[in-house]
């Protein structure tokens, strides 16, 4: 998808709307077109895949993955890492998406390996399209050029001392590597409070998506657009992610950067 606007940045959804903002931070809504009919149909199947457990189903009205999917403007065809996978939640609608044609490689930090194998194991048994890549978040390589890496609720862990911290500099410039040019690095995590920057990874397990924003772009990524899908505007930024009162209701920033090229 080519840029419309090239000083601003740009935030498709779903519904057609996109949210331009200028370098002064005002926006304005404009009409935009929605995914065509086939990508929109390709959404739908993924979606509705009988592979996606009972539990993951669930949790759609909450997650929006037909957005999440637009969002990250997925194409049949495409080449697409999704880190640190877990239980394989966008894994799955990733693999259906990009179809035979296109592949899925759930990315496994050597961190994390141990105990995170064993889930990525069963979604390369159930998809062919889909393989487990271990390594360094910093040196993270794959056998071909990407068009889309996929980040969801994880970049804020890799500033914690368990991933020894990560060098984060290091990890995007990984990302940018790994990436075609005019691919897309689409990260979504929780929002921290304002000024916090990485002070909340540990205790709350947030990060201050302009913080986040800042690292990206200092690797090279052209910031390319939000999404306010998972945005929840109740949540005062006060509570640890998996405080019941907040589990699965957090206030979620979606950042689109594109590689230049």
């Amino acid at each position: 998808m080519k840029r419309l606007f090239p000083i601003l940045t740009v935030a498709l959804a779903l519904s057609g709307c996109i949210i331009v903002s200028n370098e002064g931070g005002e926006r304005t809504v404009v009409t935009a077109e929605a995914p065509n009919a086939s990508l929109s149909a390709a959404y739908a199947a993924a979606i509705a895949d009988p592979l996606r457990p009972a539990e993951e189903r669930e949790r759609d009205p909450l997650r929006h993955p037909a957005e999440m999917l637009a969002f990250a403007e997925l194409s049949p065809g495409d080449r697409i890492a999704d880190i640190r996978p877990g239980a394989g939640y966008f894994t799955r609608l990733f693999a259906r998406v990009v179809g035979p044609q296109g592949h899925v490689y759930a990315f496994v930090p050597d961190q994390t390996a141990a105990r995170e194998n064993a889930r990525a194991q069963p979604l390369v048994d159930a998809y062919g399209n889909v393989s487990l890549v271990n390594g360094r978040l910093e040196t993270m390589r794959f056998d071909q050029p990407l068009d889309v890496i996929f980040v969801s609720q994880e970049y804020h862990d890799f500033h914690l001392p368990f991933f020894g911290p990560a060098d984060i500099g290091q990890v995007n410039a990984a990302a940018f590597r790994a990436l075609r040019p005019g691919g897309l690095y689409v990260l979504i995590d929780h929002q921290a409070r304002p000024g916090s920057g990485i002070a909340d990874t540990a205790q709350l397990h947030r990060m201050e998506g302009a913080q986040l924003r800042r690292e990206v772009e200092a690797a090279g990524f052209v910031f390319d657009g939000e999404s306010t899908a998972v945005a929840n505007p109740a949540d005062d930024h006060s509570l640890n992610v998996f405080d019941p009162a907040i589990r699965g209701r957090t206030d979620q920033f979606v950042y689109r950067f594109r590689k230049p090229g």
